[in-house]
């Protein structure tokens, strides 16, 4: 008799929709959530305007990591909202400077066997723990503190399983560019990657934490360890053993895709510019020129990945060439390194300490000169996600970063001989201060709102046909990044969905919006894997906004697909690939019969030039109603409204 996967019991446990077979809908209880300032401002501007006056999880936090450069009034506008909004509705709030919410949710909050839904597609780092954590859209979030279900397709299972142990000098970075190398940035669409087997134990709990991060990286929908011996020892050197669980696959568990590392072969991995996937080994590119190396941001960022960074700069000096800097996770690990006596090396050896946030991983400061090289331990090299426009950006484990700032050139990092190996704190010095806990009486609380929080925009319901101009074609893999771009100039108008929709598609065609304006209801044609990377709501938001109102793909990412459904932007699929050629801008496509279609059919009838293209489209009838109905936030609402109508 066969068993379960760890991911079906926790997803089991958590069922109160839909039955447990692949590719069926299904609806979970979330116990915790998670948002960050990027994107919970529009969470909690959503959550408003569903009108509940407490969060119903059992946990929210808002994090603040993304816009910390205080250049004007707008990103110290955002967190005073933030912070007195977190005090209305029952959420703690963690202050700038405190860490990242990956980081801070992983030493502080996360609880094996639980389920955690944030809005940042790294949420999935939560899966280190045995959680089951998944990224997902804003308003799927802003739902979940709402108390309600989190709807998703019941995954496939991706079954990794490890034997052997890292040798000296190779970390969990070099695991997760190694199932890169293997399976690309769409290995692992419509899986859960669950890692199990004998070499498990061997990872500490901060290398699974890598591991899981960048499983957002393959396309899943998260990645899992189990909750073991080593999982116990982290949450007790953290104060928190009492939380810990036993949590594992059956033995006889079976799994939908089955892969095998072994990890005592893995050397040190390289991803090469400009993709996770494009993965090397570092002995190939050793010798290239580099200028700048960052350990750090949301991934890489823990107490391991940056003493053992101090431990090979002791007695060093950073190359002339090189700006070396070192982005802490949290202030938990700043404060560790430091009581160990780190960050003497780190400032001896030249290198710079940036506050605790996400920074240059979303090109907010620390992009490199033109044309340069940059090693970075970053989740992501996306063409101009670092702010500049040629860069060359490669991803890498801190050791191989390290010896990059030494010699002033990609190098094999066992080129600098005895592994100085660095033992996690049995206890870790923790202090909470920058942690504001909910307060109970909320009924003095005011919410202070500057002049860039703009109230969330309404959407109008989907007309029964529609006539769509074709504003823009785009090819395969096009990132959220390119929809959406982040950076200094563009992430503090994340509350202003009137000027953020300024910068849709600013990489590809600066005059997309203008472009919008004048064609009144809008369709993009797009590619394989559109809408791969982040999970940034506003990718969708702001088109819809702009008047798209169909999006036609080869093929979609998942978040990017939920969000389109979610802002009531139809997204179509190609049923012959051949269609996508015969389309191009300035077309007009007609969908005569679109709102009857989406309610009842798995196709919309689609017309160009008098010829019908076949699409196709797969929805629940939550996903049709949402829709038909403008969007998520508009079904909410007229429930809400309904089930108030019904009590009185």
């Amino acid at each position: 008799m066969s068993g379960k996967t760890l991911s079906q019991k926790i997803l089991e446990r958590h069922l109160v929709k839909g039955k447990p077979v692949a590719g069926e809908e299904i609806g979970i209880r979330i116990d915790q959530t998670i948002t960050q300032d990027a994107t919970g401002t529009m969470v909690y501007l959503e959550f408003e305007k569903m009108g509940i006056e407490r969060v119903r999880t059992e946990l929210s936090v808002s994090y603040v990591d993304h816009n910390l450069l205080q250049t004007d009034f707008r990103n110290m506008d955002d967190h005073l909202f933030l912070q007195t909004l977190a005090a209305k509705y029952g959420v703690f709030f963690s202050k700038p400077g405190n860490g990242i919410s990956h980081q801070v949710h992983f030493e502080r909050f996360g609880i094996p066997g639980k389920t955690l839904l944030g809005s940042d597609s790294h949420t999935c780092t939560g899966g280190a723990l045995g959680m089951l954590a998944i990224g997902a859209g804003g308003l799927d979030v802003a739902t979940a503190m709402a108390g309600e279900p989190y709807y998703l397709k019941y995954p496939r299972i991706f079954g990794v399983k490890l034997r052997g142990k890292l040798q000296d000098w190779v970390s969990g970075k070099d695991v997760i560019l190694e199932m890169l190398r293997r399976h690309s940035v769409k290995g692992g669409v419509g899986y859960i990657i669950e890692y199990f087997g004998p070499g498990v134990g061997s990872l500490s709990a901060t290398d699974r934490a890598t591991i899981a991060n960048m499983g957002a990286e393959l396309g899943a929908t998260t990645s899992l360890f189990p909750s073991d011996n080593q999982t116990k020892r982290y949450l007790q050197s953290q104060g928190r053993g009492d939380i810990w669980l036993d949590l594992k696959a059956d033995q006889k568990a079976e799994y939908d895709k089955l892969d095998e590392i072994n990890l005592s072969t893995l050397e040190p991995l390289i991803a090469c510019p400009s993709s996770p996937d494009n993965v090397k080994k570092v002995k190939e590119v050793a010798g290239e020129t580099v200028h700048q190396c960052i350990v750090g941001s949301s991934v890489n960022s823990s107490f391991r990945d940056l003493m053992i960074v101090c431990k090979v700069l002791e007695n060093k000096t950073v190359h002339d060439r090189v700006s070396f800097e070192i982005n802490p996770g949290s202030r938990q690990v700043l404060e560790n390194v430091t009581a160990k006596g780190g960050m003497i090396s780190l400032l001896n050896a030249g290198v710079k300490i940036q506050q605790s946030g996400c920074l240059g991983c979303i090109g907010i400061g620390q992009a490199p000169a033109s044309g340069t090289v940059s090693l970075r331990t970053f989740p992501r090299n996306f063409p101009g996600r670092s702010g500049t426009k040629d860069d060359r950006v490669y991803l890498c484990s801190p050791e191989t970063a390290a010896a990059a700032g030494i010699f002033g050139e990609i190098r094999d990092p066992r080129d600098l001989g005895i592994y100085p190996r660095v033992l996690n704190p049995k206890k870790y010095i923790v202090n909470d201060s920058m942690i504001i806990p909910p307060v109970p009486d909320t009924s003095r609380v005011e919410i202070i709102r500057g002049p860039n929080i703009v109230p969330f925009p309404d959407f109008e319901e989907l007309p029964e046909s529609l006539e769509c101009t074709v504003i823009l074609k785009v090819g395969d893999n096009i990132t959220t990044d390119h929809i959406m771009p982040a950076g200094n100039a563009v992430l503090p108008l994340r509350s202003n969905i009137p000027e953020i929709s300024k910068f849709v598609y600013n990489q590809i065609d600066p005059g997309f919006p203008e472009k919008a304006k004048w064609a009144g209801n809008a369709t993009v044609i797009c590619g394989e894997n559109y809408g791969q990377g982040s999970s940034r709501e506003h990718a969708a938001i702001a088109p819809r906004y702009l008047g798209v109102r169909v999006k036609i793909a080869k093929s979609f990412a998942r978040i990017h697909y939920a969000n389109l459904i979610n802002f009531g932007i139809i997204p179509l699929v190609f049923e012959n690939s051949e269609d996508y050629v015969s389309i191009n801008e300035g077309d007009i496509i007609r969908f005569p019969r679109v709102k009857a279609e989406i309610l009842n059919e798995n196709h919309v009838t689609t017309q160009l030039h008098g010829k019908t293209i076949k699409t196709r489209i797969n929805l629940s009838e939550r996903d049709r109603n949402k829709i038909v109905s403008g969007g998520l936030l508009n079904s909410i609402i007229n429930k809400l409204k309904l089930a108030n109508e019904l009590e009185s």
